[in-house]
């Protein structure tokens, strides 16, 4: 198995201002002459860690993290004003130009996998490839699946704790019940809320109990972004047309692309991977057999590690022993 390689830190950071009143944190680390990679984080709410960077061989890849807006160390935390698909897409695009970048590989688990494949349909000229996580489509079925019925028959005893803060009677919508909490005036009512969207969340996104995977979704401040920027994106269908993601893969058809997705997946069906795969024949999936959605999963973190080493030299044109 392969793990994560050993921790690194930056050598750039940048603030970058964009559409008021966001401004976006990003890093860079790695080797900056390397093979540029962006790091493409879930949610939307998650931000980076220090573990983001750490799936690249760094003397190989440039490795580029950043915060969305409202998330980790971008600012306003939690904001939604001027929060969209379209937004993140144009911020990618700034961020591409501002560190001087042609192409670069795009690297995104769950929400990260959709913003990933928006990007590239909207700019497949920048993309040299992608690898992607915990497939995520944004299609009306995958909300109801996991907000409203379909994983609550897995696990009855989370979903009650999911529910909890919602009365019997708006249960009926439970993304329109959490979203008017989780944007109303009571900060009390709001954490109440958002603790439980995201501890649903933690909960289910491993095929064995994680304790750190679950406290890392609890986190409060983390807690609220999570909470308030995924309700706010899935009420408006994540700012995205019907189905848009497999209409438009034929603009990206001839980028090389591998899918890595864990056979029990709660959160992400395996589905939503099997589609995408169906759709884009230049793309390679691998199931993971023992593993959910969380990239921390160890059968997830291998396949990734190996996915972004084979990409290096597929596209530096490396041998083997070179990678």
């Amino acid at each position: 198995m392969q793990t994560l390689y050993p921790d690194i830190k930056p050598y750039a950071r940048h603030e970058l201002a964009v559409e008021a009143p966001h401004q976006l944190y990003v890093d860079e680390s790695g080797t900056s002459s390397g093979l540029p990679v962006v790091f493409i984080h879930g949610g939307p709410g998650a931000g980076c860690d220090a573990s983001s960077r750490r799936y690249f061989d760094p003397t190989l890849y440039r490795i580029i993290t950043f915060d969305q807006r409202g998330c980790g160390r971008s600012t306003p935390h939690a904001s939604l004003e001027n929060n969209t698909t379209q937004a993140l897409i144009a911020d990618m695009e700034r961020i591409r130009e501002h560190l001087g970048i042609e192409k670069w590989v795009l690297f995104g688990g769950s929400w990260g996998s959709t913003l990933a494949l928006a990007y590239a349909q909207a700019h497949p000229q920048r993309v040299l490839g992608l690898i992607l996580r915990g497939i995520f489509l944004a299609r009306p079925e995958e909300f109801r699946w996991f907000y409203q019925e379909g994983a609550s028959r897995l696990f009855p005893d989370y979903w009650e704790d999911y529910v909890a803060p919602i009365p019997p009677e708006e249960r009926g919508d439970l993304m329109t019940a959490f979203y008017k909490r989780l944007t109303g005036p009571d900060q009390i009512a709001q954490m109440h809320a958002a603790k439980a969207w995201s501890t649903w969340e933690g909960r289910t996104a491993t095929l064995r109990p994680n304790a750190v995977v679950v406290d890392r979704f609890c986190e409060a401040a983390r807690a609220l972004s999570i909470a308030r920027i995924e309700c706010h994106y899935f009420v408006n269908n994540a700012f995205l047309e019907p189905n848009q993601l497999l209409r438009d893969i034929g603009k990206i058809a001839h980028l090389p692309g591998v899918i890595v997705h864990g056979r029990y997946d709660v959160i992400c069906p395996l589905d939503n991977a099997w589609a995408l795969h169906k759709a884009w024949p230049n793309s390679e999936l691998q199931i993971i057999r023992d593993a959910g959605h969380a990239a921390a999963e160890s059968g997830i973190t291998d396949a990734l590690v190996r996915a972004a080493d084979d990409m290096a030299r597929r596209l530096l044109n490396l041998a083997p022993e070179e990678a």
